[in-house]
């Protein structure tokens, strides 16, 4: 295809837009071409004739009957509008937004019953670029060289109200790129990107209305360039609309996609986490589930700067001691010492704590201990709960487990109860780097099915 950029679009004078009068009712006979020549024997070579795309749809057999009852014509519109669509984009009560075959997203599929009998509903045209052609073809046959333009009522988003937009287009390009152009004022036009076949829609339903069954109007003076493009080539690429996903699929990736965004974030950037966020992540964790309806869990924010350097000083020294017992080299000591630099560095640090509060006492120690366990996964899944709360939010962590090795150290310096227990740090900041949702994990011989 042909560079838009480089076509001759010569800058308009004056343009008029005239409604086509005296037109009749439309079925499968009808010769549009012919009808609209005998309605309007003024049109001429280089206007834009704007077609409702309901002329289409009845010439096209694309109407069909319905039943009278409004329930039962309800129903069998909703079944014609999953019928029509590809994917479901948006659904709000009994309104749905649709992507259809062509890729047009609009209100139910583009299934309408205005300006048609009681008993029947009409779909869109099945091709609406291939309909425009037709009609092209035909007006050139009868010596009228014109463009053709077809078109359908949506919303857009972020808008209220509704616009006849372009559907079908024969003979025109219908965009216009000002890409590599200089304004007056010598500013490069970089992104401007003018859909001139969706603005003749727009200005050809102000003549047409919907009430006044007028439904084809003439622009002239605009002077088509025919580039070979079509409405097919006003359909954003999925990949490219940054506004892809309706609000049904925002909500579903997002659940899906929720636990993927948990990654070790070992790297922050400078700053403080705003203690609103922090506590809508705490609020988050603390929904995780627990044994007796207890509350097991508390997350030890630890904002005092001097206190925190004051305990993590404490915990090295206890792992300096716990490696030297081990008879590591003086090297090692201090490589793996270093490593919780992080928790220094970290704008936040957070300590998670099982209290034990609420657990059952029994008569024997097995019971005690499965007590304990059942706890300690309780308090756990709030741990992972609280990571995934941060990362949603795009706040990075990284739990780390050294507090565990040195619980009395912690709550002697923290002044927690004795039967508190430290299940690790959690380092808090925003994320020096993005670095994306992490990849499932592969299940081969990690999953048992019995």
């Amino acid at each position: 295809m042909t560079d838009r950029n480089t076509h001759d679009h010569r800058a308009p004078g004056e343009l008029t837009i005239r409604p086509v009068t005296g037109l009749g009712e439309f079925g499968p006979d009808s010769d549009l071409a012919a009808e609209i020549l005998s309605a309007a024997p003024w049109i001429a070579d280089d206007d834009v004739l704007v077609v409702t795309s309901k002329v289409f749809s009845k010439i096209e057999g694309r109407t069909v009957p319905a039943p009278s009852d409004p329930h039962e014509r309800d129903a069998f519109r909703r079944r014609l509008i999953e019928k029509e669509a590809v994917r479901i984009v948006a659904r709000r009560d009994e309104l749905l937004i649709t992507a259809n075959r062509n890729g047009l997203v609009q209100a139910a599929a583009g299934v309408d019953g205005s300006n048609l009998p009681g008993d029947r509903l009409a779909l869109l045209p099945e091709d609406p670029d291939a309909s425009a052609a037709r009609l092209r073809a035909a007006l050139a046959a009868s010596g009228r060289r014109v463009a053709v333009v077809v078109t359908d009522t949506m919303g857009r988003a972020w808008r209220a109200g509704q616009t006849d937009v372009a559907i079908g287009a024969s003979g025109i390009a219908v965009r216009h790129g000002y890409d590599g152009s200089v304004d007056d004022y010598g500013n490069p036009l970089r992104v401007t990107d003018i859909a001139v076949a969706d603005e003749l829609a727009a200005a050809a339903d102000l003549v047409k209305g919907k009430l006044a069954g007028v439904p084809v109007a003439v622009v002239r003076g605009l002077r088509p360039v025919d580039d070979g493009t079509c409405a097919r080539d006003l359909v954003r690429d999925p990949e490219a609309d940054l506004f892809r996903l309706g609000t049904d699929d925002a909500l579903t990736q997002g659940r899906i996609e929720a636990l993927l965004t948990r990654r070790s974030v070992r790297s922050f950037a400078p700053g403080a986490v705003e203690p609103e966020v922090m506590h809508a992540a705490f609020a988050d964790a603390l929904t995780a589930p627990a044994p007796h309806h207890t509350h097991p869990v508390r997350f030890v924010w630890l904002r005092d700067r001097e206190r925190r350097r004051t305990l993590l000083d404490a915990m090295a020294d206890d792992w300096r001691a716990d490696l030297t017992r081990d008879a590591k080299s003086g090297e090692s000591i201090a490589k793996r010492v270093a490593r919780g630099q992080i928790l220094y560095d970290a704008p936040e640090l957070v300590i998670p704590v099982m209290t034990g509060d609420g657990m059952h006492v029994y008569p024997d120690e097995r019971r005690n201990g499965c007590e304990d366990t059942m706890f300690t996964v309780a308090a756990g899944a709030a741990v992972g709960y609280l990571l995934v709360a941060l990362s949603v939010r795009g706040i990075g962590s990284c739990w780390i487990g050294s507090t565990i090795f040195a619980a009395g150290t912690v709550r002697r310096i923290l002044d927690l109860p004795e039967k508190w227990a430290p299940l690790g740090a959690v380092a808090v900041g925003r994320p020096a780097e993005h670095a994306g949702l992490r990849r499932p994990a592969d299940t081969r011989g990690l999953v048992m099915e019995l």
